[in-house]
């Protein structure tokens, strides 16, 4: 080797082992930049991503509903712990659903689309019979062997799938009026009908954003959009306008006058969320909750999170639905199956809209309107339905371009990292004695075979001759 190549190896040995001055750890933005964009590009983000924001949803409603109703169970002479445990049974039997639809194909669901909606409208349909229950004017629930359940909530994710069925079937066809009149208009015309006879607007409005985002992706064109969305508001304004209780609610929310307790419940509200301040009063510490604020593991319990977990709190749930907006835009955009985007798009308008709606009447952006918090408010029928929404949108996530495979791998890789792997065998151990024992035998002694003796050359007959003494010679 060469003075030179003797340098230069030298060189290279000592930019390896001695690190950079500047970057001892080497380029941790670029690293980290990889490693995110590699992340997000990744096929099983949708899938993965649901799994995560949904469980941090259900663990913060139930560890909310907790803290909400701990004070009330124990006055009434029942455990604090009764609130959780009836929202954890819900959550169990939710979970059992969110498995099946999650392991159940696409195919399945744009088969069953119209059974699902007859089994929605019919069990809407028991709330206007003596099943059917009224709670503070609503009536929107039915009560069945002590138990209530809330039918317009399956309702929902029974519409959704629907439309997502009868918009991409209909797909090619939806410039001619006739064909996107029937059966599209008399089918949510009855869904919504059997809510608004309720006197349950809310779940209305709610249901009329999952139809208006549904309709919208499978791309009805923009005239007829429009000329629905005109038809709604004016439907909406005359059931407002109709109703004493709904005007008297606007006028408390635009001018701020009251009569009597009408405006107690969005005051207390308010109330709760200013005392919470930046960083709360601490989990289980509400002051509001303590008989205060009407409905506050139900509607209101956004103001609970808010006293307890002052604004971080509140900004964290605000950030874990908009994580859920921004996955299922991503569905919508990366799905190249029509029944898919157009369902995903109707339960994301739904369970979005919903939320928004809720944390905007909370904070006093908007009248006050009965909705509950999805995956968070207490209540089994909404809980039990957000949880089977998130199965099915589990459902579609995997079959995503490029999620299966990526799945799989994943799978694979962490069965791989959990399986129990027997101890490496000693081999050299092992080996030990048993050349300890053929070292103490002594080889026996080979035999050597004595050498074989040389054949003698044989002779020709002519040499045989020349050397045989001639006895014809005679001597004279």
């Amino acid at each position: 080797m060469t003075i030179e190549e003797t340098r230069r190896d030298a060189r290279r040995s000592t930019g390896v082992v001695r690190p950079d001055e500047e970057q001892p750890l080497g380029n941790i933005g670029t690293r980290v930049r990889e490693g995110v964009g590699g992340w997000l590009r990744s096929p099983a983000l949708d899938f993965y991503g649901l799994l995560v924001i949904g469980t941090l949803l259900i663990s913060v409603g139930l560890v909310m509903v907790l803290s909400s109703t701990a004070v009330l169970n124990i006055s009434r002479g029942d455990s604090g712990y009764s609130g959780l445990l009836r929202q954890g049974t819900f959550a169990a039997m939710g979970l059992v659903l969110l498995v099946v639809t999650a392991c159940l194909p696409p195919s399945f669901y744009r088969k069953a689309a119209w059974p699902l909606l007859g089994l929605g409208i019919a069990l809407q349909s028991l709330v206007h019979t003596p099943l059917g229950v009224a709670v503070d004017g609503n009536r929107n629930w039915i009560s069945v062997g002590g138990q209530t359940l809330q039918p317009s909530e399956f309702l929902k994710l029974a519409l959704a799938v629907w439309l997502g069925a009868l918009l991409a079937t209909k797909r090619p066809l939806l410039h001619k009026p006739f064909h996107l009149i029937v059966p599209l208009l008399p089918g949510v015309l009855v869904s919504l009908g059997l809510v608004i006879l309720g006197h349950d607007l809310g779940t209305t409005l709610v249901m009329a954003m999952l139809v208006a985002a549904a309709v919208w992706v499978a791309g009805v064109p923009r005239r007829w959009f429009m000329a629905a969305g005109i038809a709604g508001l004016a439907g909406v304004i005359a059931l407002t306008i109709t109703s004493s209780n709904r005007m008297s609610r606007i006028e408390n929310w635009m001018h701020g006058t009251c009569e009597g307790d009408s405006c107690y419940q969005a005051e207390q509200g308010l109330m709760g969320l200013a005392e919470g301040g930046w960083w709360g009063v601490g989990l289980g510490e509400s002051r509001q909750k303590w008989g205060r604020l009407p409905a506050a593991e139900d509607d209101y319990i956004f103001a609970i999170i808010g006293e307890e977990l002052g604004l971080i709190g509140t900004l964290g749930v605000l950030a874990l639905f908009t994580v859920l907006a921004l996955i299922m835009f991503r569905m919508i955009t990366r799905i190249d199956d029509h029944f898919m985007q157009i369902t995903v798009a109707g339960i994301s308008a739904w369970l979005l809209g919903q939320a928004f709606v809720n944390m905007m009447v909370v904070t006093g952006l908007m009248p006050v309107i009965g909705v509950p918090l999805p995956f968070i408010s207490s209540g089994g029928s909404a809980l039990l339905a957000s949880m089977t929404a998130l199965g099915l949108l589990l459902s579609f996530a995997r079959r995503e371009p490029g999620a299966p495979e990526a799945i799989s791998a994943r799978m694979g890789s962490v069965r791989r990292s959990i399986s129990v792997l027997p101890a490496p065998r000693d081999t050299a151990a092992e080996d030990r004695p048993k050349r300890a024992k053929r070292a103490k035998k002594p080889k026996p002694a080979t035999k050597r075979k004595p050498a074989k003796k040389p054949k003698p050359a044989r002779r020709t007959k002519r040499a045989q001759r020349s050397t045989r003494p001639s006895s014809s010679r005679r001597t004279r």
